[in-house]
C-alpha cells in the first residue's frame, strides 16, 4: 500500500516536472527563494500594526514568528525521522527530471509549505475579521510551493503534508493567541 502511494508520488512529481517551460526557469527560481518574499513578511507585519494597537500588534507578531519558528524546527524534527531522499537526490529519477537546484538535505515533508502555511493562515485568522480581502494572501504559498516542484526538489507528497502541518500548526498558535491575549481587545 505505502509503496503504491509512493509510486503515485513520484509519477505526479515527474509529470508536474516535466510541465517546466524553460523561458519561465529564472522566475521560478526567484520565486522559490525565501529572502526574495522577506517584503511580503514586513507587509504581513504592518497589516497587524494597521489593523490594532501597538500593543496587540506587537503580541500577534510575536505569535506569529512563534508560530512560525515552531513549524519549522518540527519540520527539521521530522525530516531527521524520515529520512526521505528529494527527487533531485534519487538516481533513478536524474534522466527524466528537470533539476533546477540541488539541495542534500531530506525531502519529507516541505519546509517551505509548512512554514508558508503556518504563516499565511495565522495572519488569515487573526486579520479575516477586518478585511475578507486577507486571503488574497494564499497567492503567496501557493507559487512558493509549486515552484519546488518545478525546481526539482519536492514531491506533491511532501508539499501536500506540509501544507496540512503548516495549517495545523496555525490553529494551535491562533488558539493559543486567543486565550493569551484576552486582555488586549
Amino acid at each position: 500500500m505505502w509503496e503504491q502511494v509512493e509510486q503515485w508520488d513520484r509519477e505526479l512529481f515527474v509529470y508536474l516536472n516535466n510541465l517546466g517551460i524553460e523561458r519561465y526557469d529564472s522566475f521560478w527560481i526567484f520565486v522559490t527563494n525565501p529572502t526574495h518574499w522577506i517584503p511580503l513578511y514586513f507587509l504581513f507585519f504592518l497589516f497587524f500594526f494597521l489593523a490594532f494597537h501597538w500593543r496587540k500588534a506587537s503580541f500577534s507578531v510575536l505569535f506569529l514568528l512563534a508560530a512560525v519558528f515552531t513549524t519549522w524546527g518540527f519540520t527539521n524534527l521530522v525530516k531527521g525521522i524520515a529520512l526521505r531522499l528529494r527527487p533531485n537526490n534519487t538516481p533513478e529519477l536524474l534522466d527524466v527530471i528537470r533539476i533546477l537546484q540541488e539541495p542534500t538535505n531530506y525531502s519529507f515533508f516541505s519546509g517551505h509549505a509548512s512554514t508558508s502555511f503556518a504563516a499565511t493562515t495565522f495572519v488569515v485568522m487573526v486579520l479575516t475579521h477586518r478585511t475578507r480581502w486577507i486571503y488574497l494572501a494564499y497567492i503567496w504559498p501557493f507559487l512558493f510551493v509549486m515552484s519546488r516542484i518545478y525546481v526539482g526538489v519536492h514531491y506533491p507528497g511532501d508539499i501536500l503534508v506540509g501544507m496540512i502541518v503548516g495549517i495545523i500548526m496555525a490553529i494551535i498558535f491562533y488558539q493559543l493567541y486567543l486565550k493569551s491575549g484576552r486582555r488586549l481587545y
